[in-house]
């Protein structure tokens, strides 16, 4: 792909150069082990965290490089151009930490944020059950505060960096008769008496991310944990995904432009009819389409990153824009990079099959492309009244 700058600044230009540089000569190497032998990348989060990688969003005064949505985003693309899963890991990070940088207070800030901008540990945030995917007002997890705790009991399904992760943030209802408006949010960390998880799933793509149950018995959880008031959960839910998603475009975003550069590079080099691929306009034609697609979703993710640390009223409808848009596109951009490849596409041996199987998921988490259209729509539609009065 084109190297535009994207209006980054120089600091971000330099962070992209390191970003990129880790992901060539430390995650790509390493992306068919991991994807084969499904284990959680912790050498790779070792040297993600000894770069600083961790706290790019995170402020200075919490122990972070003071950058923003647009700084993950960059790192999150990078490596996700050189595998999915890693960068899947690295960033469900970020989205069990925006809980407690949006809505946490300084004391929580202080004790928690400084491990997790240096990769010391690693977060995970515990919304979805069961029965409550993208109906996440439907959790049925419990809190009940008894004295100076709260007891936690619920189940929560296919958490990201379950089990990995130390820092847990977690909703659940503590008024029941309330509905979402009693939802609360929660830190929960990893040893905490009555929290456990359940077995490893066995995914379809970013197979080395961990995704667990989290099981909680009579987990007490010191009141000090209690984020923002009772109440809050669903407010601190709706701000982390609005702060997440520009995060899950930019690794859609990556995912395509790592196919897209493979599939350039494998179209001058496969030879038919005594000639390389390439020259053949069927083949020019898949190409030019794959790169206007990951052009396009490229410039929204960045457009919705800046909305997002700008704080600007349109950014969560401009974030699930890019959500649905570059995770469609990289969907069709792995397929038709699978379709160049020809058989040798369809083969373990080459890269190509795996990121088609890793983009999927960009599809479906942190909202469902059809729930982002949703929420684009109802925004339209309130912009229009408000218009129109």
């Amino acid at each position: 792909m084109f190297d535009y700058d994207y209006g980054f600044t120089e600091d971000q230009l330099a962070l992209r150069d390191l970003a990129r540089k880790i992901a060539e000569e430390k995650v790509r190497p390493v992306a068919a082990k991991y994807d084969e032998s499904e284990e959680f990348p912790w050498p790779v989060m070792k040297i993600f965290a000894d770069a600083g990688l961790f706290g790019v969003y995170i402020g200075e005064e919490y122990g972070g490089t003071g950058g923003g949505v647009t700084d993950l985003c960059i790192c999150a693309e990078e490596i996700s151009r050189a595998c999915g899963g890693i960068a899947t890991a690295y960033a469900a990070s970020a989205l069990g930490t925006f809980p407690i940088l949006l809505t946490g207070n300084d004391a929580q800030k202080k004790k928690y944020l400084p491990d997790i901008a240096s990769g010391k540990r690693i977060a995970a945030f515990g919304l979805t059950e069961p029965g409550a995917g993208s109906d996440a007002g439907g959790i049925t997890s419990t809190a009940k505060k008894e004295g100076d705790f709260y007891v936690l009991n619920g189940l929560k399904q296919w958490i990201t960096n379950a089990g990995e992760a130390e820092i847990y943030t977690v909703v659940a209802l503590t008024d029941k008769a309330k509905g979402p408006r009693g939802a609360s949010a929660f830190i929960v960390e990893k040893d905490t008496p009555g929290f456990s998880f359940g077995k490893k799933e066995k995914k379809m793509g970013i197979r080395c991310s961990a995704t667990r149950e989290l099981i909680f018995e009579n987990c007490r959880i010191p009141k000090e944990n209690l984020l923002g008031r009772e109440g809050a959960g669903f407010l601190a839910t709706m701000k982390t995904f609005d702060a997440a998603r520009p995060g899950v475009a930019a690794q859609a975003v990556g995912i395509a432009e790592g196919a897209l550069d493979l599939a350039v590079n494998y179209s001058r080099e496969r030879r038919q009819f005594g000639k390389p691929i390439c020259s053949f306009q069927g083949v020019q034609f898949m190409l030019a389409d794959m790169a206007a697609q990951v052009e396009a979703a490229k410039s929204l993710t960045y457009a919705a990153a800046r909305a997002t640390d700008k704080k600007h009223p349109a950014a969560s409808a401009i974030a699930s824009m890019a959500k649905f848009f570059a995770s469609d596109a990289a969907m069709k951009v792995t397929t038709d990079a699978v379709q160049v490849y020809g058989g040798y596409g369809y083969m373990r041996d080459y890269p190509v099959e795996k990121m088609m199987r890793d983009a999927k998921i960009t599809q479906i988490y942190e909202g469902t492309n059809q729930i982002q259209r949703e929420v684009v729509a109802l925004e339209l539609i309130k912009e229009a009244a408000r218009k129109a009065r």
